[in-house]
């Protein structure tokens, strides 16, 4: 596989990035490491989320929590936009939270 099929793979669910970092072992690149290091910090950073939104909807009203429910799909639309880097062979960060997860996962680097 190519390093951007490897690096798009990462970002697709836990499981994705797990088949990704074992499969790409021989062949990565600084591409895939750099986009195993975003999917990772998306994965923890979607787990705060989803835990702070989930207690946050539990205190407010029925109509208010019903509207912020829809700010459970932007963990989605960051993996859209890291996909979308990694297709493009492109080391830019995730939107908003992408710059606090560079050079943070040394067991990333080759």
């Amino acid at each position: 596989m190519k390093t951007n099929q490897w690096a798009m793979i990462a970002y697709i669910t836990l499981i994705g990035w797990i088949i990704a970092y074992v499969k790409s072992k021989e062949e990565r690149s600084a591409l895939v490491n750099y986009h195993l290091e975003q999917a990772l910090g998306l994965v923890i950073a979607s787990i705060i989320w989803s835990v702070a939104l989930g207690i946050v909807i539990a205190v407010l009203p029925a109509a208010l929590s019903g509207i912020l429910s829809f700010a459970g799909f932007l963990p989605l639309v960051f993996m859209v936009f890291g996909i979308i880097n990694a297709n493009n062979n492109v080391q830019q960060p995730i939107p908003v939270i992408g710059k606090m997860f560079e050079n943070k996962f040394v067991f990333l680097q080759n």
